[in-house]
């Protein structure tokens, strides 16, 4: 069985990054179906709506720090004074078997993992302006209005960074952007090599029946 790709997906705070891989992951098409997400790590309290094991694996700082010194991680940073981390063993097993893999991660972590696996394919997802951005961060009701300044200008900074990425999505449609995320990962499972399994159990049909 021929291993799983990884999909590196990186966005500013606030551009429906989150929302986009939950479509994706949703999807009903059999040709995006068996889609594994890797849930992150992070030292930063859970919000309402998030679950532990499902968005991220909340832990202490003192425990991540065990963890960067074990080598448990492919990729760690931190962003907006927290760490956020991504578990090898949340990535290669998978990968081992033959799912593609996501990883929700921020341009720091996009570098460390391109850096080690060139192969993977990633994706910027971007907000339409400026002013857009701004918006979505204050309806989001998180952050008071210092933390969302300083968030609009780190995320200056990450989108200075686009040209690491081979895709760039601009999220000013979410069904147009969700349609694109797709279509990216349906590219990648129609390609040659990937195909060759099915096509080998179709000819020997072909001559079985022939």
């Amino acid at each position: 069985m021929a291993n799983g790709e990884l999909f590196i997906i990186s966005a500013p705070s606030g551009a429906g990054k989150t929302t986009l891989i939950r479509r994706l992951l949703s999807s009903t098409d059999p040709d995006l179906a068996d889609i594994a997400f890797s849930v992150s790590y992070t030292t930063r309290r859970p919000r309402t709506s998030e679950r532990e094991g499902e968005d991220y694996h909340f832990i202490e700082e003192s425990r991540f720090r065990e963890m960067i010194a074990a080598d448990q991680f492919l990729e760690w940073a931190e962003v907006h004074n927290n760490y956020y981390g991504t578990a090898r063993d949340a990535v290669e097993p998978a990968l081992a078997a033959g799912r593609d893999v996501i990883l929700d991660i921020d341009v720091q972590g996009a570098e460390r993992v391109l850096s080690q696996r060139p192969e993977a394919h990633s994706i910027f997802l971007m907000p339409p302006s400026y002013l857009a951005l701004r918006e979505r961060l204050r309806q989001r009701g998180l952050d008071d209005p210092d933390e969302i300044a300083r968030r609009l200008a780190v995320s200056l900074w990450e989108i200075r960074r686009y040209r690491l990425y081979e895709y760039v999505i601009i999220n000013d449609d979410a069904d147009r952007a969700s349609a694109a995320l797709a279509a990216i990962f349906l590219e990648k499972r129609h390609r040659l090599e990937r195909a060759e399994p099915a096509v080998s159990s179709l000819l020997e049909d072909f001559r079985d029946r022939g």
